[in-house]
């Protein structure tokens, strides 16, 4: 999973669909988080890009986004912003997002 910063998010972003966990080193849920999105990211290769923003490290991102709560989970396509879910979810919960979208 590529680790985002302030100098790479547009780019990064700004083309097909991908999903941005924003998180910080000393964030328990987030922890717990993490592994459940490295499980499923292989299911949806080629069709979403999983990737991830330590709000520490990168605060004007985290700022841009209003990110007052971790983890929060931001997918875009083509830059936009097509969902968001705030606090740790469960697989079953990630998953049917992202059927949805």
């Amino acid at each position: 999973m590529q680790v985002l910063t302030d100098s790479n998010f547009a780019d990064s972003i700004s083309s097909g669909t991908v999903l941005v966990d924003f998180f910080a080193e000393w964030c328990g849920p987030c922890k717990m988080l993490s592994p459940v999105l490295e499980d499923i990211e292989a299911d949806y290769a080629g069709k979403i890009t999983f990737t991830k923003v330590d709000v520490d490290a990168s605060g004007e991102t985290s700022q841009t986004f209003a990110i007052t709560s971790i983890p929060t989970i931001i997918i875009f396509r083509d830059g936009a912003e097509i969902a968001r879910m705030s606090g740790f979810q469960s697989k079953d919960a990630l998953i049917a997002k992202l059927n949805e979208i």
